[in-house]
């Protein structure tokens, strides 16, 4: 994580990374139907991030492995931090959670960039023609 190369890491950046964190776990648990096992904002050390950072990841990779396009028009019903019920299709949370992990993402790089630091370089288009993603 760029965070850690700052020399002086915020709490507000650490603070959003964790919530985009949880939301990413939220998400995956609603999909799954589990229970909430995290708060919207939780409080996270730089260790607990990265541990989930490699947690929701996996988590998601695996879940991901298994889906067909017909899943993507299932709908899911859940509730929201609020207790309020939903449903939303599955495709529509998907989208939901790639922008708003950017959201915060562009947000983190923003103050990281105020506060003199380097935030992790986020071109996807550029990423994935240079090879260094697939």
């Amino acid at each position: 994580m760029s965070i850690r190369n700052c020399a002086q890491p915020s709490e507000r950046f650490l603070g959003r990374m964790a919530h985009i964190l949880s939301a990413e776990r939220l998400w995956l648990e609603r999909l799954l139907q589990e229970k909430q096992t995290l708060p919207v904002w939780p409080q996270s050390s730089m260790e607990q991030c990265e541990h989930e950072v490699e947690d929701v990841a996996r988590r998601w990779s695996e879940h991901l492995a298994g889906m067909k396009a017909e899943h993507l028009e299932q709908p899911v019903s859940y509730r929201n931090s609020k207790g309020e019920p939903w449903s939303s299709k599955v495709g529509d949370i998907l989208i939901h959670v790639v922008m708003h992990s950017a959201y915060h993402r562009g947000q983190i790089a923003s103050d990281m960039r105020a506060a003199g630091c380097t935030p992790a370089y986020t071109d996807f288009i550029h990423c994935v023609r240079q090879g260094l993603i697939e």
